[in-house]
């Protein structure tokens, strides 16, 4: 009878420990956590979203504005100013165009950087539009002549470059529009911390072609966040069909 129950009970494999049950049960919370607590991120990251692009669009809808001074710069943010209609007048400053390399529903080519100053004499730059690569030579598209007022949307500036590529002014190589450093290689001084994407002028023919600003914002949080939801139910389907299987064992 003692050695039949000795050897029932060596057949058995040792039951975990307290402390490793415990420790497998905080792994088990830990993980489930992280996939709830990155769900929640992506919620409030679809409303921040959500609302970034509402203002967007009340900004596209309203009314252009005096494009911002020197006294405003400073306070300028990329969620509250970008993609503002403004207005900027004075007059092009001919000769110091920057060619930028583009990507748009035309085909590839380059926007057109042209300085232009203020009527109260601060400069800033204009991206006048779009010229395809056939078509770069300034010749082609001068910019007007005298007092001018422009119409467009405020970007802020794009320094560094572009993704994988930065740009390289001694070469002549743009892939971003940074205001300052392009200033800097035309010898412009100071110029605004923001360009001016031009609308489309009344010719849709006419170099450069303005009015090609995409704005497009990718909002795949709600998708990200189901994701993350669906991730945290598998987890827990998952442990409790491994208790399952381990209580089967345990009784067999």
């Amino acid at each position: 009878m003692t050695g039949g129950a000795g050897g029932t009970g060596a057949g058995r494999s040792p039951s975990p420990s307290a402390f490793a049950r415990a420790a497998a049960g905080l792994a088990v919370l830990a993980v489930l956590a992280g996939f709830v607590g990155l769900g929640l991120w992506q919620v409030q990251r679809l409303a921040w979203k959500t609302d970034l692009i509402a203002r967007v669009e009340a900004r596209l809808q309203a009314e252009p504005q005096p494009a911002p001074g020197p006294a405003e710069w400073p306070g300028l943010d990329r969620d509250r100013d970008e993609y503002r209609r403004v207005t900027l007048s004075g007059r092009y400053l001919p000769g110091g165009d920057t060619l930028v390399q583009a990507v748009t529903d035309r085909g590839a080519g380059f926007w057109v950087m042209t300085p232009f100053q203020a009527e109260d004499g601060w400069r800033a730059l204009v991206n006048r539009g779009f010229v395809p690569l056939d078509r770069r030579d300034p010749a082609d598209w001068p910019p007007p002549r005298g007092a001018a007022t422009v119409q467009g949307l405020l970007r802020l500036s794009q320094p560094e470059g572009a993704f994988l590529r930065r740009n390289d002014p001694e070469a002549g190589r743009w892939y971003s529009r940074d205001t300052a450093a392009i200033a800097a290689a035309q010898d412009l001084g100071p110029v605004a911390p923001w360009f001016l994407d031009a609308a489309a002028g009344p010719d849709p023919q006419a170099l450069p072609v303005g009015g090609l600003t995409v704005v497009h914002f990718r909002n795949s949080h709600l998708g990200y966040a189901l994701t993350w939801f669906a991730l945290a139910v598998l987890w827990l389907v998952a442990v409790a069909a491994f208790l399952r299987q381990r209580r089967r064992h345990a009784g067999g």
